[in-house]
C-alpha cells in the first residue's frame, strides 16, 4: 500500500505519495492566488483551491505509478480559514484567511463575555481576531443571507474530506484553532458559541487526528486517478502535522517551518498554563497524547515572495530561461555575515507574541549605499529575529527547546539556515525529507488505515537529519547585540505603524 499526504496551505498545495516504508514515490505542487476584495482583506476561493488540489493529486498519483496503489489519504492544512457550504458541500462564499483583520469587532464582542484567561483554559488559544469563530460570526452579522443558506462552516481539512465524498469531520487540532472547542470536555463550547448566537449544528463533528472517516466513492476516486477503496482520514493543522513529520514528538525537540508563515512548534508533554499569558497557544499535537505551542510570524516566506515579485523581475526571467531556482538567484549575493539593516517583518500584521493585526513592516538603516542584496539579507535576518523573540518568550514560560528541525521551502537555502542557526545560537537540522507536513499527513493516513500503531515512534525513526547547521560563536554574539536593537523596533514604531 502507499499513502497520500496533502498539504493545503495559504498560497499553494502539495500532494505527495509515499510508500508504506515512507519513501517518496510521486509529488506535485500548485499555487493559487489570494483574493483581496477590499484593502486589507484576504480571502481564498475554496472551489479554485480544490481545483488545484485535484490537479496536484492527479499528477502525484500518475508519477507514483500503479505498482504501489494508494490506500489512504489525510491532510495537513492551514488553520482558521473556513468557508460556508450548502448541503451538497458547494462553497457559498470565499474563505477568510488567518491574517485578514476584518474580524476585530467580533473578537472585541467575544472579549466582553469571555475573558482571555477563560478562553485559553477552554480552547488553548489566546483571544485573537483570527479564530474561526470570529469569521463565522462575521458571516452571520455581515452576510446573513449566506449564513442562513449555510449547512456547515468547514475549515480546509474537513472541506477536503467533503470534496473527497466522505463526512467532513474536523480534527481536534483544527477545532482548537477555531477558539470555540472545549478541549477539556471534548465538545463545542456553548459558552463561546452563545456569544454570537451560533448553533453548533452548523459546525462539523470533531475527532482525533488519524481517524478513518470513510471510503472515497468510486466515481471521485476514478476522476482523481485513485484506485477503489481509498480510506479518507482526519489530518491535522499544518504546524503540528509538520512537527509529526519532522519527528518533533519528544519534549525539547521543535519543528521550525520556513514557509509562507514562519513557525517554531515545540512538542510538549501536556498542557502548559503559563503560555497563554505570554500570547502563545497550547493545543493537541498530531501525535496522540502530546501538545504543541506555536511561535510564529506571518512575514516569513511571504516577505521573500513579495521581494521576488516586486524587485526580482530579472531573476524570474533568468529562472524561466535557464531552469534555475529563482530564490537561489535572488540570494546568490547574500552570505551569512551580519547585515547592516533591520527589517520588521510585519507585512501582514504580527503573530506571537504581539498578536497585533494592525502592525506593518519597516526597514531601518537605509543609506545611499544600500544594495538589493542588503535588503534581501535583512529579510532573512528580520524574519529570524522575530522568531528569536518568540523562542525566548517560550523558554521563559518553561518550554524546553534544545533541538530545531527545519522544514518547508526555506529549508533548502543553506545561507538562510546558517543565518538562523547563528541568530538563535542553536543547531538547526535540515531533514532528508523537507516536506514534513505531507509526511505527517501520510503518517496519519497510515494510522487511520491501521498500518501504524504508534505514529510518533515511526516519525522519529523516519525523520532523519540530512545536515546540521551549527551556530558560529562570533556571528551569534553580533546577532545577539543586534537582537537587542530589534526588540526595540516594534515598541518604538507601533503607534506610527498603527496610524499608517
Amino acid at each position: 500500500m502507499s499513502l497520500l499526504g496533502l498539504d493545503i496551505g495559504t498560497t499553494g498545495c502539495k500532494a505527495i505519495v509515499f510508500s508504506e516504508e515512507l519513501e517518496l514515490l510521486g509529488s506535485a505542487y500548485r499555487e493559487y492566488p489570494l483574493v483581496h476584495p477590499r484593502p486589507g482583506w484576504s480571502e481564498l476561493d475554496p472551489a479554485s483551491v480544490w481545483e488545484k488540489v485535484e490537479a496536484a493529486i492527479i499528477e502525484a498519483v500518475a508519477k507514483a505509478g500503479d505498482a504501489d496503489p494508494v490506500r489512504a489519504v489525510a491532510t495537513s492544512v492551514q488553520g482558521e480559514a473556513a468557508c460556508p457550504v450548502d448541503g451538497d458541500g458547494r462553497p457559498l462564499g470565499n474563505s477568510i484567511v488567518t491574517f485578514d483583520p476584518r474580524t476585530e469587532p467580533q473578537a472585541a464582542q467575544l472579549a466582553q463575555r469571555v475573558t482571555p484567561e477563560e478562553l485559553y483554559l477552554l480552547s488553548g488559544q489566546p483571544l485573537h481576531p483570527m479564530g474561526t469563530v470570529n469569521k463565522v460570526a462575521w458571516w452571520k452579522q455581515a452576510r446573513p443571507d449566506i449564513y442562513s443558506a449555510t449547512a456547515k462552516f468547514l475549515c480546509f481539512g474537513d472541506f477536503a474530506l467533503s470534496q473527497l465524498g466522505v463526512e467532513p469531520v474536523m480534527d481536534r487540532s483544527i477545532a482548537a484553532r477555531t477558539m470555540a472547542y472545549d478541549l477539556v470536555r471534548d465538545r463545542w463550547s456553548a459558552k463561546v458559541l452563545d456569544v454570537f448566537g451560533i448553533d453548533e449544528s452548523i459546525l462539523p463533528r470533531v475527532a482525533p487526528s488519524g481517524t478513518a472517516v470513510g471510503t472515497i466513492p468510486d466515481d471521485i476516486a476514478e476522476r482523481l486517478g485513485l484506485p477503489a477503496g481509498v480510506v479518507a482520514v482526519t489530518g491535522a493543522h499544518d504546524q503540528p502535522c509538520g512537527a509529526l513529520g519532522a519527528g518533533a514528538t519528544s519534549p525539547g525537540r521543535a519543528m521550525y517551518a520556513i514557509g509562507t508563515v514562519e513557525c517554531v512548534t515545540p512538542c510538549l508533554p501536556g498542557f502548559v498554563p503559563g503560555l497563554g499569558e505570554r500570547g502563545f497557544p497550547c493545543y493537541p499535537h498530531a501525535a496522540p497524547g502530546r501538545f504543541v505551542t506555536l511561535g510564529y510570524n506571518f512575514g516569513g516566506g511571504s516577505v521573500l515572495r513579495w521581494y521576488r515579485d516586486q524587485f526580482g523581475l530579472a531573476e524570474m526571467e533568468e529562472a524561466r530561461a535557464t531552469g534555475a531556482e529563482v530564490y537561489d538567484l535572488l540570494l546568490r549575493d547574500v552570505d551569512a555575515s551580519v547585515g547592516s539593516l533591520l527589517l520588521l517583518p510585519h507585512f501582514a500584521g504580527t503573530g506571537t507574541p504581539w498578536l497585533d493585526v494592525a502592525s506593518k513592516g519597516a526597514i531601518v538603516g537605509l543609506t545611499l549605499e544600500t544594495t538589493r542584496a542588503d535588503v534581501a539579507k535583512a529579510i532573512l535576518e528580520g524574519t529570524t529575529y522575530e522568531i528569536a523573540v518568540n523562542v525566548a518568550e517560550m523558554r521563559a514560560a518553561g518550554v524546553e527547546i534544545s533541538e530545531l528541525r527545519a522544514i518547508g521551502g526555506g529549508s533548502r537555502s543553506d545561507v538562510w539556515l546558517q543565518i538562523k542557526s547563528d541568530v538563535l545560537g542553536t543547531p538547526l537540522a535540515r531533514l532528508a525529507v523537507p516536506e514534513a507536513a505531507t509526511l505527517g499527513a501520510a503518517l496519519l493516513a497510515g494510522a487511520g488505515a491501521g498500518r501504524f500503531e504508534d505514529v510518533a515512534a515511526v516519525a522519529e525513526e523516519v525523520a532523519r537529519p540530512q545536515r546540521v547547521f551549527e551556530p558560529d560563536p562570533e556571528r551569534h554574539e553580533r546577532h545577539s547585540e543586534r537582537l537587542q536593537l530589534y526588540r526595540n523596533l516594534y515598541p518604538v514604531l507601533r503607534d506610527t505603524l498603527h496610524a499608517l
